[in-house]
């Protein structure tokens, strides 16, 4: 079967909603993608149309994305894009979905921090388990060597300058 394979760069329009399906977990959330151009006559950039799609994301991708993703964001999505046409209250609706392989936030916007996760890791929904096990391996890490670190995991960093 032929697949319609899209790459599409936009903002995260809508709180990421995640579920617990009997057929794995899976995330959705809306992607706005504005078309911009240079308008010469006006010698400003200009925001063009806005497009909406629903991005599906299935497994392990739609987990972190509940944990990665917030409003606001700027997105880079790949996946296959499925068009929808259906009859709701007597209205025709016509919707554009991404079943998403990769999401990942865009670079050229900004910067982000890359934590890998292994299968059924609660450190990915839960950030304090995350830090309470770092805290436990490098005390087991200063034990090793002699030292005592707990209390550097309550200290605060000094002001610079």
């Amino acid at each position: 079967m032929n697949e319609t394979l899209v790459t599409v760069v936009g903002n995260v329009a809508t709180t990421p909603v995640y579920r617990e399906l009997p057929s794995g977990p899976v995330a959705r959330f809306r992607l706005a993608v504005t078309a911009r151009y240079y308008d010469g006559a006006k010698s400003t950039w200009t925001d063009g149309h806005t497009n909406f799609f629903t991005v599906w994301a299935w497994r392990a991708l739609g987990t972190n994305v509940q944990g990665s993703v917030s409003v606001g964001e700027p997105v880079i999505v790949q996946g296959r894009l499925k068009v929808r046409d259906e009859e709701r209250g007597g209205q025709h609706w016509t919707s554009a979905d991404i079943e998403a392989v990769a999401i990942g936030h865009d670079l050229s916007r900004g910067t982000a921090a890359f934590r890998r996760v292994g299968r059924g890791n609660p450190a990915l929904t839960d950030p304090t388990q995350g830090r309470e096990q770092a805290q436990e391996k490098g005390q087991r890490q200063g034990q090793a060597q002699g030292e005592d670190v707990s209390a550097l995991w309550e200290k605060k960093p000094e002001p610079v300058g």
